[in-house]
């Protein structure tokens, strides 16, 4: 028979822990034993009963081993006491106040026990299968073997029961029945692990099955075996272990799902949600709520939605409120009823004895109704007016009111500006007319009689413009006075002449550069003499001439040593025969001849060169090689038999420079060299 240890969590437990601490340490401080600090944790725990007290050892090592020690040993004591509680009071009550973590491992350790009771009582196996826990395990296997065993010895044998405890403590000191136990701490199973003695038996949780393997557990999909107990307008949803059964469609306002999947009404009043006033008590209902006010309102008042009371016009009821002959006046709450008296209409009074209407003489002196100098004539009941003439009766205000003819006759009276008078109008003109005789036509001025313009005068219906000649503007200052207009300083003067402008009263004239320009016969633009071509230069016989802009260069050239003249500005290399350092020489010498001006735009492609025919395979090389110590051009490859000289920054003034371009071409193997030679003549700008 099994032997139920006394205490619910066996030390055997702490063992993997203090091993693995004192591997921890042994680096750290091999002369502090890991043994002496947990028994020190222990006396801590025991004596105690806390963990939070500080630990007086110099090691950290030793500090960590004392508090996990102590924290081992309260969870022990504070199981033995949930142990207790089951052994003695077959309940787990524990105060409700009471939410320590001393309570939590006392209720837990005194259900494991109870539940290990009521497996024996009930002849089940005492080997637990449950996911529960390990230590719950033990506690529930050490209730549920004690139990067995007290069932086991019969009343009378009393005496050998105690020898039979004492046996039972001596051996329990000497030896853990469960170290030998190969379900201890798991075992080899992934979840259930069961000792029989003979083999190990794995098994898996509810909602698990056994994988081939007999060790491993893999989740059952009940929604696919179709094993969910999920109803009718509800979707299995699988989750690891079990499921869960959704609602394919929500409640609808007011409501909530419950954990069964009902619907269930909110109740807004008592979840405080409800957007009721102060003034208001919130009634439940089913899926909504109600708002009823405090306070009731008093008789003659009703109450609005917001809890106001709003008086009640009585006077406005399908049924009267006061007897005929009576008027119903509304008050705060109530009404009330006023007899009605006689009430004579406009043009009456009543007369002194207050019974009827008699009519009002409003014609009698001293007042004038109609107005001063206006007849009044009384009327039954009114008065009418006999209005002089420019006036009319207005029936309203029932007084003579002046005719205003220029708003009644608009347009009809006055050609230009009617103004009204009393009892009649008067006409007037605009500037630049006079009126004519009858008194109400306008007739024109003219203003250019009087020479008001500095040079020309129009006359203009009702007015007068003044014009000013070719070169001529008129002042914004009097609009009459004729301005010199400066042709070479309008924002645009700097496009109306080529070179220089200058002004004239009236005009101005354009000129050119003293030498190497004549105006053009716009009489603007400067056009450049071609010395050249009018032979106006001065080049000797064995020079060329060649024309730039505002003037012209003589150029003569001569071929170097070891080159002969093939074309007039091109040099071709003699046969090398033996001479090595002639085949370093360039095999031609082209000599080019460019002119711009010192405002082109940069960068800006001067010189294109490459050989006059390509051939598969062709490569060059492209370099400045002389008169380029200012920087002025580079070069670019264009493609692998291409390139060209780009003028890369201005030349700021005029002046000529001699490029040398040097182009080696790699074909077959071999390397040729050619060389142009670029006479480039920078000219001012204009």
């Amino acid at each position: 028979m099994e032997r139920a240890p006394s205490r619910p969590a066996p030390r055997p437990l702490l063992l993997p822990l203090l091993a693995g601490l004192s591997l921890l340490a042994a680096p750290a401080r091999a002369d502090v034993p890991m043994e002496a600090c947990c028994a020190d944790g222990h006396r801590t725990a025991t004596q105690h009963r806390a963990c939070s007290l500080p630990y007086a050892s110099e090691s950290k090592e030793c500090r960590m081993v004392q508090e996990q020690c102590c924290h081992s040993q309260l969870e022990e004591l504070h199981c033995a006491t949930g142990i207790n509680l089951a052994n003695e009071q077959d309940s787990c009550a524990v105060p409700a106040a009471n939410a320590s973590l001393e309570a939590v491992f006392v209720k837990r350790c005194c259900h494991c026990c109870l539940l290990g009771r009521a497996a024996q009582a009930q002849g089940q196996s005492c080997e637990y299968n449950l996911m529960v826990g390990y230590q719950c395990g033990l506690v529930f296997r050490a209730c549920c073997v004690k139990g067995q065993e007290t069932s086991d010895l019969a009343p009378a044998d009393n005496g050998h029961l105690q020898d039979t405890a004492k046996l039972s403590e001596a051996e329990e000191e000497q030896e853990d029945p469960y170290l030998n136990d190969r379900c201890r701490g798991g075992g080899p199973c992934k979840q259930q692990c069961r000792d029989t003695g003979e083999e190990v038996v794995c098994s898996c949780f509810v909602g698990y099955q056994l994988l081939a393997d007999g060790v491993s557990c893999e989740d059952v999909n009940e929604c696919i075996t179709r094993t969910h107990s999920c109803r009718l307008g509800e979707s299995c949803i699988n989750t690891v272990g079990s499921f869960r059964c959704q609602r394919d469609s929500s409640c609808g306002t007011g409501y909530e799902l419950t954990e069964d999947n009902d619907c269930k009404d909110i109740d807004e009043c008592e979840s405080g949600i409800h957007n009721c006033l102060p003034d208001f008590i919130c009634q439940n209902t089913l899926g909504s709520f109600r708002c009823r006010p405090k306070l009731q309102c008093k008789s003659g008042f009703i109450q609005d939605a917001l809890g106001n009371c709003i008086d009640i016009n009585e006077c406005l009821s399908i049924s009267p409120s006061c007897p005929v002959g009576h008027t119903c006046i509304n008050t705060e709450g109530s009404y009330t009823c006023q007899k009605n008296v006689p009430n004579c209409g406009r043009g009456y009074h009543l007369n002194e004895e207050g019974t009827r209407c008699v009519d009002v003489d409003e014609c009698a002196p001293p007042a004038e109704p109609c107005g001063p100098g206006h007849l009044c004539m009384n009327s039954a009941g009114s008065f009418r007016c006999e209005c002089k003439a420019g006036f009319y009766f207005d029936g309203i205000s029932r007084t003579c009111v002046d005719i205003n003819e220029c708003r009644r006759y608009s347009g009809r009276l006055c050609s230009h500006k009617c103004e009204n008078t009393l009892g009649s109008f008067h006409c007037s003109c605009s500037a630049g007319f006079r009126l004519a005789p009858d008194g109400r036509s306008c007739e024109d001025v003219n203003e250019c009689t009087s020479s008001p313009c500095s040079q020309e005068c129009a006359n203009v219906y009702g007015s007068f413009q003044c014009y000013c000649r070719r070169g001529f503007q008129l002042s914004d200052v009097d609009g009459v006075t004729c301005e010199d207009i400066d042709e070479c300083a309008l924002p645009t003067g700097g496009h109306i002449c080529s070179y220089r402008c200058i002004n004239f009263p009236g005009s101005f004239q354009c000129s050119c550069p003293p030498t190497g320009y004549k105006l053009a016969p716009n009489g603007r633009n400067c056009q450049d003499i071609d010395e050249c071509v009018t032979g106006i230069h001065n080049c000797s016989i064995n020079e060329t001439c060649f024309n730039i802009q505002g003037g012209f260069r003589c150029l003569a050239f001569e071929c170097p040593e070891n080159y002969r003249r093939s074309a007039d500005t091109r040099c071709e290399r003699l046969p090398c025969h033996e001479n090595q350092e002639c085949h370093r020489l360039p095999l031609r010498i082209t000599y080019y001849h460019l002119s711009f001006p010192t405002n082109i735009q940069v960068p800006a492609v001067v010189f294109r060169m490459g050989p006059s025919s390509s051939v598969p395979g062709d490569s060059m090389q492209l370099a400045i090689t002389g008169g380029n110590d200012e920087g002025f051009f580079t070069t670019r490859k264009v493609n692998p038999h291409s390139g060209v000289v780009a003028l890369a920054k201005p030349v700021p003034e005029p002046r000529d420079l001699l490029l040398t371009v040097k182009m080696d071409l790699y074909r077959h193997g071999t390397v040729s060299s050619f060389v142009a030679k670029l006479f480039i003549f920078v000219s001012a700008e204009l």
